[in-house]
């Protein structure tokens, strides 16, 4: 894109923005102040800024949206007129790349808005189609960057590319929440190779993957893995320029807001949190060192489970993550050529066409029966599989989102 356009671009999307000051002030109260004693920081999971109004305090530090939270905002129409507007400002550009550049404009609008009202930091999402593309996301992630770098974290999807795209972005100085991440050796790799700002696990979905399955009654799955990746992400990033933190996203419910306070951040959906101010009454203790355990059904073949990938880690994974950061491997093909050589052919699968339609016919939660044989023989596993189901997911909202902006161009 020619700098002259990406600067008419970037006016266009901050015109009339005020961040100086935030609207919404609001001191802080005991029940998060005390949360975060125990060391995690706050963040609403919401683009919604009139549910966002009703819980802010000054407690809270930063607000986090993806591709479905931007597309329930879209969908509302309270941007049909900027998608018009910006169609214009765009006349003569191809139709799949204008859309494309309408959802960054829409996206880092909607996120200057949030900085404008609370002031603090935002993360904000890439648009799908990057997901597998270095060079692109390096391009956006500088484009959003350079709108507003005091406040603006770049989200980056946990992909081959993501892993080469969040180096890359990180080399520049630019924080980068390392999403859809949902195990400990995901984040292990993440840590040594990406050194992303942040890193997720996004629990509620394990517990979910475990008791939807009918494998277990699903409690302390997620709880685990976060537990478990918070101490490896403190370990291995304590000698990089940056430290990494640990996210525990996808809370369900106010147990979880108890059980894992301490972790370094919290991602909380405003269900979660307004349900907490009146559901929890205990005082707030640290449970970073604690290591839940978790129940499986009897008669559960392990093998076709093998749950413990989600909290544990190998030597195999250890080795691998310090081999293509000593090498700087900057290519995904490369990336997932050397991750099966080393044997770790479940860490960044190769699905057919059919199998990837599956994951996304399923839905946010795979059937785990369709993938008990993959699973037994390390060509999948849990976390691999909730990654590619997440990424199916918030793909098929952004072309919600994409289908809504397309339906307004002239």
């Amino acid at each position: 894109m020619e700098a002259k356009l990406r600067r008419s671009i970037k006016d266009f999307i901050t015109g009339g923005i005020t961040i100086d000051s935030p609207r919404t002030k609001k001191e802080g109260i005991p029940f998060w102040r005390e949360l975060a004693a125990t060391g995690t920081e706050l963040w609403l999971d919401t683009g919604d800024i009139d549910e966002a109004k009703k819980l802010w305090t000054a407690d809270m530090s930063a607000l986090t949206t993806n591709n479905t939270l931007l597309n329930n905002e879209i969908q509302k129409g309270i941007y049909d007129d900027l998608i018009v507007r910006s169609g214009e400002l765009l006349k003569g550009m191809e139709i799949q790349q204008k859309i494309i550049e309408i959802a960054f404009i829409l996206n880092a609008r909607h996120a200057l808005r949030l900085v404008e009202e609370f002031g603090g930091k935002v993360s904000v999402e890439l648009h799908t189609d990057m997901a597998h593309d270095v060079d692109r996301s390096v391009e956006y992630a500088d484009r959003f960057f350079e709108i507003c770098p005091e406040n603006f974290i770049i989200k980056i999807p946990l992909t081959p590319a993501g892993f080469i795209a969040t180096r890359k972005i990180r080399e520049k100085g630019i924080p980068v929440n390392f999403t859809l991440n949902f195990s400990a050796r995901q984040n292990l790799v993440a840590t040594i190779f990406s050194k992303p700002s942040y890193v997720n696990i996004f629990l509620g979905r394990q517990n979910a993957y475990v008791q939807d399955n009918g494998l277990g009654d699903g409690m302390y799955v997620g709880e685990k893995s976060t537990l478990a990746s918070q101490r490896v992400v403190a370990e291995y990033s304590k000698n990089n320029p940056e430290p990494t933190r640990q996210i525990a996203a996808s809370l369900r419910d106010t147990s979880q807001v108890s059980s894992l306070a301490g972790v370094d951040v919290f991602t909380i959906p405003t269900r979660v949190a307004t349900a907490s101010l009146t559901g929890i009454r205990d005082k707030f203790i640290s449970r970073r060192d604690k290591d839940y355990a978790v129940h499986m059904d009897a008669g559960i073949e392990q093998d076709t489970i093998k749950i413990e990938k989600l909290w544990n880690y190998t030597e195999t994974e250890h080795n691998f993550a310090h081999f293509i950061d000593d090498n700087n491997i900057d290519n995904p093909e490369e990336l997932i050529k050397i991750a099966h050589s080393y044997g770790l052919h479940d860490l960044f699968p190769v699905l057919s066409d059919g199998q990837m339609k599956q994951i996304a016919s399923d839905g946010k939660i795979p059937v785990h029966k369709t993938w008990t044989e993959q699973i037994k023989n390390n060509s999948v596993a849990i976390d691999s599989l909730l990654n590619l189901a997440g990424l199916a997911s918030f793909s098929a909202d952004q072309m919600a989102l994409d289908g809504r902006i397309k339906s307004l161009l002239k």
